[in-house]
C-alpha cells in the first residue's frame, strides 16, 4: 500500500458515504483511477465493510462494559456460540494471560447487564469494568510506522 492508499483510508474511516467524486478531489486523481484503488482495497480484504457510528446511549444502551471471562478450553466454542445469541455483545477478543476472552457489551439499564452476566457466567468466572466515560473513542488505523521511522 502506497501513501495515495492511506489517504483514501483515512478519508473513508471519517466518512464510509463519501463519493469517488469527492475521494478523487480530496486525493488529486480522477473518479477511475480511484475507484479502482478502492476496489482493490477492498478485494485485498484491506477494506471490510462500511458502517454507521452509533451512539449506544441514544439508542436506549445507557451501560457499556468490558466483561473478561476465563473459560475451561472443553467449553470454548459453546461459549462463543452462546455469544452469537446475544446482539449485546458488541464484540470479543480472544486474548493471553489469565483470561480466556474480554468482551464490550452495552446494556439498557443495570438490571440487564446483571441479567446478561449471569448467562455469560455460566462458562466461567468474569470480571466486570463499567465504562464511565470514552476519553479516546475508537480512531482511524494510521499506517505502520515504517523501519526507517523505528530507529
Amino acid at each position: 500500500m502506497d501513501d495515495l492508499d492511506w489517504k483514501l483510508l483515512a478519508l473513508l474511516q471519517c466518512n464510509g458515504r463519501m463519493t469517488y467524486t469527492e475521494l478523487a478531489r480530496q486525493v488529486g486523481l480522477s473518479v477511475p483511477a480511484v475507484t479502482e484503488r478502492v476496489r482493490r482495497l477492498e478485494d485485498a480484504g484491506v477494506i471490510e465493510g462500511y458502517a454507521a457510528h452509533i451512539n449506544a446511549s441514544a439508542a436506549g444502551y445507557v451501560v457499556t462494559a468490558l466483561i473478561a471471562i476465563t473459560v475451561q478450553q472443553p467449553a470454548k466454542a459453546k461459549f462463543l456460540r452462546l455469544l452469537e445469541t446475544i446482539p449485546e455483545v458488541l464484540e470479543c477478543h480472544h486474548v493471553t494471560g489469565a483470561d480466556s476472552y474480554i468482551m464490550r457489551l452495552v446494556a439498557a439499564s443495570m438490571a440487564d447487564l446483571e441479567r446478561l452476566i449471569g448467562r455469560i457466567n455460566l462458562y466461567g468466572e468474569t470480571r466486570t469494568s463499567i465504562v464511565m466515560s470514552t476519553p479516546l473513542p475508537a480512531r482511524p488505523l494510521q499506517p505502520p510506522p515504517t523501519a526507517a521511522k523505528r530507529r
